[in-house]
């Protein structure tokens, strides 16, 4: 008798429209987009916003990542923080298998794709990361054990004394505030959420330093890492959280 079951892990379905390439569990949710001509930009204004963690920690020697999706993140910061050590945990292997098709590069010295539970992984690892970001939706939206109090205390033990969470957080989700109180009560309320520029998200960015760190007032500046064409792509986004810190400062 076939197994009547759902697949522990849905496959994901990709959609070439236009120039761009796009990951999808269901046909109206974008997981990831890509633009076929520059596979390495931050198409989706999320993303860009999350290298927001820049402002705060400008070198990373490492950071982790909780989900791949279509690589955005990885590929950006494999390109344009060549210093840094990446690890990412994704628990879909068939979101993995895909990861020629958006151009993610293959493992390195530098870069780890594996596959295992991100809420399991940070709760063992011994490793300790300057940036951990958390960007793991799924066809039913955030997997629950990435949103526990547990979780997030877990984010914030395996990094070091001056790390950052960076957590990607929909803005109409229905327990959206309860996950954002959550990351407060792991971060002592050292915390600072954003709109993305196209108000679909919210990104909260988590100091693990308390109280956290102070950014240095005045112009906005390049950090030195980035080249001149990503940091233009990427100033909006930098200049919201600039202002959206002393609003709340």
């Amino acid at each position: 008798m076939p197994d009547a079951r759902p697949p522990r892990h849905p496959r994901p379905f990709v959609a070439d429209t236009g120039g761009t390439r796009a990951l999808h569990f269901a046909k109206d949710e974008v997981q990831s987009r890509m633009d076929v001509r520059d596979p390495h930009a931050l198409a989706l204004a999320y993303t860009r916003m999350m290298m927001g963690f820049l402002l705060f920690v400008p070198a990373p020697a490492t950071i982790g990542m909780i989900g791949l999706g279509g690589g955005s993140l990885v590929k950006f910061c494999h390109r344009h923080l060549p210093h840094t050590r990446l690890t990412v945990v994704e628990i879909n292997p068939h979101v993995i298998a895909l990861r020629e098709t958006f151009c993610v590069p293959r493992d390195d010295a530098r870069l780890e794709v594996c596959e295992a539970d991100g809420a399991v992984f940070v709760r063992e690892t011994a490793r300790r990361f300057d940036v951990l970001l958390v960007d793991a939706y799924d066809e039913t939206g955030l997997p629950e054990p990435l949103a526990t109090q547990r979780f997030f205390d877990d984010c914030r033990a395996a990094l070091t004394r001056e790390g950052m969470l960076v957590v990607n957080l929909h803005a109409a989700h229905p327990h959206h505030a309860v996950h954002v109180d959550r990351i407060r009560r792991s971060f002592d309320d050292a915390v600072i959420v954003v709109d993305d520029t196209a108000r679909d998200n919210r990104i909260v960015f988590a100091d693990s330093e308390r109280p956290p760190r102070e950014l240095r007032l005045g112009p906005l500046r390049r950090p030195l890492l980035l080249d001149e064409g990503s940091w233009r792509v990427l100033q909006p986004s930098f200049a919201r959280i600039l202002t959206t810190w002393k609003a709340q400062s």
